[in-house]
């Protein structure tokens, strides 16, 4: 037997889901296969980020992802630093990855702390809806072979193997990627930088058994080492992680008896899983060999902290799905997939290198004075405080590295001579300037400028711009088979805020151009043949 469709995806984590979902929307058939049920109490990602919320308010599910948050999207989302549950405070970060619900003009949809299966619940509900998307469970990717119409692979299902071919094949498949393995891409860099559990356990009566006060990771610092803990679900259910020696594993009974020593609180933890993880700086020397490509865990690992792990999957897929239908769908170049690496790999650096000086920051050992409680123990105290208080805000106020990353150097971007933007993975300065991020703000009715935004590549037009102009970019638009929406937002200075009265803006939400006066750019953005522009 064999399975016709326009793209095959390897993996149902948040990376594939998302993936058939930007071409779902778009009408591209994309069959998805997952060998793991995936319905797991152990998620790694406890952070949806306000790019990823983005993308789902674009999808029309980011209020689903919202009602099902386990505390309610009121629930501080802070990061409190004690020696443990029952001892000292010694630092807090309030309000960590802007996931307080508050109206933001730098962006529509604040974060969630959220855990990834929960998340996956929701994409994969939404997925399900898409006329084009077909999901199977419990089938495996073997191997595949590529031509040059298409791939053919073949997925094995209780014991029996079938055929698929498809335009495209996207290995969204993990660390352990067997896509990566069949174009033969390296991961270049360092592996095992550090080794951790990741253990979740049922604890009724812990909420209320310390004195912290709500948030959502406590970090504990004592004399035990650096552990955190934390609610994670309804039910009582909690998480704990703590640095493990390489090749350690635990037992049910020795995690209980861990989290009780390192929280001070002696309660019967019931242990619901009790896994291992290892941190990496890893980076695949290629995403891509003809039609088959990399997105996720697959092409990138790197140290959690800071949450870009998920995301950073979430948003290759956004880039590639629409980069992808495009070509099907004849309004994009060949070329136009080659740009995926180009665009995606420079950010991924940038983020490696994020994630690992959070990574750097925390050391494992402290006086054992540290919790005495004696003078010298609180002057160590408030100097550990001070320390964590000083270092580790660039961990969980991260909006200028999640906003603030461009394209710059795309071969599908029109550059227009200004400098790049100064950047501080802390602070997000919006930018115009093409490649980056289309600058957000409120119209006058309330919506999103966003929300404005078509599924194609949308041309924001200042009131007062030319209306010969805009008749010309439609013009051309046709005549390509561009998808192109025009707008005038209402409340929206156009002009002063992306620095020209006209920007031309991806499906993506990235500039792909701005200047005063229209310019034939829809065939570079797309990369559609010089022939074709001319004809």
């Amino acid at each position: 037997m064999t399975i016709h469709t326009d793209v095959l995806i390897v993996g149902a984590g948040p990376v594939g889901l998302s993936l058939a979902i930007e071409l779902g929307m778009r009408g591209v058939r994309a069959l998805v296969v997952e060998r793991n049920v995936r319905t797991g109490a152990a998620p790694r990602a406890k952070t949806t980020n306000v790019r990823t919320r983005t993308h789902l308010r674009r999808w029309g599910i980011a209020d689903k992802l919202a009602e099902a948050s386990p505390f309610g999207v009121d629930y501080p989302n802070d990061m409190a630093f004690v020696t443990r549950l029952t001892g000292d405070r010694l630092a807090t970060f309030t309000n960590a990855f802007n996931a307080a619900p508050d109206r933001s003009d730098d962006y529509p949809e604040h974060a969630q702390w959220i855990p990834q299966y929960t998340l996956e619940k929701v994409l994969l509900a939404h997925a399900a809806t898409l006329e084009t998307v077909e999901m199977r469970f419990g089938v495996s990717f073997v191997s595949a072979a590529q031509d040059a119409s298409g791939v053919t692979a073949i997925v094995l299902s209780d014991g029996e193997e079938a055929q698929v071919r498809a335009r495209y094949l996207v290995g969204a498949d993990g660390a352990r990627s067997l896509v990566r393995d069949l174009i033969g891409a390296k991961m270049e860099g360092r592996y095992g930088l550090s080794h951790h559990s990741n253990v979740i356990f049922r604890a009724p009566g812990l909420a209320a058994a310390h004195g912290q006060g709500p948030a959502v990771v406590y970090w504990q610092i004592g004399v035990n080492g650096v552990s955190a803990v934390g609610p994670m679900d309804r039910d009582d259910i909690w998480f704990f992680a703590s640095g493990l020696s390489e090749g350690e594993t635990l037992s049910p009974e020795t995690a209980a008896a861990m989290i009780a020593q390192r929280t001070g609180v002696d309660l019967p933890y019931e242990i619901l899983s009790a896994d291992t993880w290892t941190a990496s700086e890893l980076l695949a020397d290629t995403y891509r060999d003809g039609r088959i490509l990399l997105a996720g865990d697959a092409a990138h690992l790197h140290p959690p902290f800071g949450g870009y792990g998920m995301n950073m999957g979430v948003g290759d897929a956004v880039d590639l799905g629409w980069k992808i239908a495009a070509v099907l769908q004849g309004w994009g170049g060949p070329d136009l997939i080659d740009s995926y690496e180009a665009e995606r790999r420079p950010v991924h650096r940038v983020v490696l290198e994020e994630a690992m000086a959070n990574h750097a920051i925390v050391a494992a050992a402290f006086p054992p004075a540290l919790e005495e409680p004696t003078p010298e123990g609180r002057a160590i105290r408030a100097k550990v405080g001070g320390m964590i208080q000083a270092t580790k805000g660039r961990e969980f106020h991260t909006l200028g590295t999640v906003l603030g990353l461009g394209y710059e150097t795309s071969p599908i971007i029109v550059p227009d001579g200004t400098s790049a933007p100064f950047r501080d993975g802390q602070t997000y300065r919006p930018s115009a300037r093409p490649g980056q991020l289309a600058p957000h703000a409120w119209m006058k009715d309330g919506r999103s400028l966003y929300d404005a935004f078509g599924q194609g590549f949308t041309l924001l037009a200042a009131h007062d711009s030319s209306t010969e102009d805009v008749a010309t970019a439609e013009a051309e638009a046709r005549m390509l088979g561009v998808p192109l929406t025009v707008i005038h937002p209402d409340g929206v200075d156009v002009a002063t805020l992306y620095g020209a009265r006209f920007a031309l803006v991806r499906p993506d939400q990235h500039v792909a151009w701005r200047g005063d006066a229209w310019t034939s750019v829809l065939g570079q953005v797309t990369a559609l043949a010089s022939d074709r522009i001319a004809a």
